[in-house]
């Protein structure tokens, strides 16, 4: 159990001014992130909406899309969360305050180096790894001082717990720590080209390490730090049951590090690599819906705050998805059912249903829990647009994904038909064209996703511009987070 100071103690001098910059980024890149996205989505439905211009084509927009919303929208949310959480919960201020102001500018640095390479064509061509080996030595140095900050905060904390929100922010620092450096090993041989370190089907193992233990750590155990600390803040109850977050953390980590084999069944990989990496894709079920029913149940006494708080029905509805996708990613990891869905749609709603369901679902939470506290304010400016941004979430992300399923799934039994003798029933045109209203389907439910963002902007925006003292006590939080 945490030993409180005293409560004559004198209350720590938060370091707040880079959360609020990580915390407003977060809404601004939202927004571009996911208007490239609606713009890619458009693309597909009517191809001639890239005008003929390079820069605008969907081969360059869309790991602009990619990087913007998970690590520009998603990574500043990480940043805010992690450098406010580990304040609060350590009850100490940042360690080197000014180091914290340099990851702020040295990310947003990244992310216009991103915006501006990118659509130039300047990639490496690793999935979620794209960027080029400048800003790849830059983000080595933004995540190295992250780690200082981050560390050196625990190291000098006031309590004698380390909170288990803590634990998955640490393991997300540290572990996209080694797959960055491990998977962005490459010789350079321009100032915006290099080839990577390794060749053929040791290239793509490394990638898809990489590739899914992103997925694994920056937007699974990242975002599932944010969610230990915020669920219990905004419900006023504590975690339902400590040991099992402990449990849940240490068999995630263990186990997440197995499964990237699973992206690349039916290739040239050996053949028990693929069979290893689904075996702990089936594994990882349990640890993920472990997280996801201790974050529900901490509802526990207290669900009817799902009817009149929208911000606790975002991080209920946000774990609901992390619970369906993390059901969904093991069942699609196993070889009979990966030969129907792999190249088709289908993952592409399934990414989805993690993207916008699990991670900016709890971010967008987590902002609006955020935002009146850093800013002095005693509640967001208007609660009926926390309600209208929920519901044009929630329709947007299920139009999204069931439009992705349904053109996935039937991709993948047309292109597997044949007739008696042997040829294909239809032709990959024919496959294409039935798919074509549903990629209207998917176009919609974005653009439903980013109007809401569009309300979330406006809502934040006139929190901040109210003129408006917040009275409530420094140390509000501590009654609502078990430190035990």
């Amino acid at each position: 159990m945490t030993h409180a100071p005293a409560a004559n103690a004198v209350a720590p001098d938060y370091e707040m001014t880079v959360v609020r910059q990580f915390t407003i980024m977060t809404v601004v890149w939202g927004i571009v992130g996911m208007l490239v996205g609606v713009i890619i989505a458009a693309q597909l439905a009517w191809p001639a909406l890239n005008f003929d211009i390079p820069w605008l084509s969907y081969g360059r927009l869309r790991p602009l899309h990619t990087n913007a919303v998970i690590f520009a929208f998603g990574g500043c949310g990480l940043f805010a969360s992690a450098y406010y959480v580990v304040q609060r919960t350590c009850q100490a201020a940042l360690f080197a305050p000014g180091l914290a102001k340099f990851t702020f500018w040295g990310w947003q640095l990244v992310i216009v180096l991103a915006a501006i390479t990118l659509p130039l064509g300047f990639t490496s061509g690793k999935e979620y790894a794209e960027l080029e080996w400048p800003i790849d030595l830059l983000i080595t140095v933004v995540w190295v001082a992250f780690a200082i900050v981050f560390f050196g905060t625990i190291a000098k904390r006031r309590t004698s717990h380390i909170y288990v929100a803590n634990w998955f922010f640490g393991a997300f620092i540290l572990t996209i720590a080694v797959l960055h450096l491990v998977n962005s090993a490459a010789l350079p041989v321009s100032m915006w080209k290099s080839y990577s370190a390794y060749g053929g089907a040791m290239d793509a193992m490394i990638q898809w390490w990489y590739g899914h233990n992103a997925v694994g750590f920056f937007l699974t155990a990242g975002f599932l730090g944010m969610m230990y600390y915020f669920i219990p803040i905004q419900v006023g109850r504590p975690v339902y049951s400590y040991r099992l977050s402990i449990v849940h953390f240490w068999a995630l980590i263990a186990v997440y590090m197995w499964a990237g084999p699973h992206h690349l069944h039916y290739t040239a990989l050996p053949d028990w690599t693929q069979s290893l990496g689904m075996v702990f894709s089936l594994i990882l079920l349990a640890p993920s819906w472990g997280g996801m029913i201790n974050g529900m149940m901490t509802l526990s006494g207290a669900w009817e705050k799902l009817r009149d708080d929208p911000i606790v029905r975002f991080m209920i509805v946000a774990l609901s998805f992390y619970g369906m996708s993390t059901f969904e990613g093991p069942m699609m990891s196993i070889k009979t059912v990966n030969a129907l869905s792999h190249y088709t749609d289908w993952t592409i709603g399934h990414v989805h249903s993690g993207a916008l369901g699990w991670v900016a679902m709890i971010t967008i939470g987590a902002v609006y829990v955020l935002v009146p506290r850093i800013f002095g304010r005693k509640h967001m400016y208007s609660t009926q647009m926390i309600y209208t941004h929920f519901w044009l979430s929630t329709i947007g992300t299920v139009l999204y994904i069931a439009s992705m399923w349904i053109a996935g799934v039937m991709q993948g039994l047309m292109w597997r038909a044949v007739n008696e003798d042997g040829t294909l029933t239809y032709s990959f045109i024919e496959a294409l064209n039935a798919t074509h209203p549903y990629y209207i389907g998917r176009f919609i439910g974005g653009a439903f996703f980013l109007t809401g963002m569009f309300f979330m902007a406006y809502n934040v925006y006139m929190t901040i511009a109210k003129e408006e003292a917040r009275d409530l006590p420094n140390n509000e939080e501590k009654k609502n987070v078990v430190l035990a």
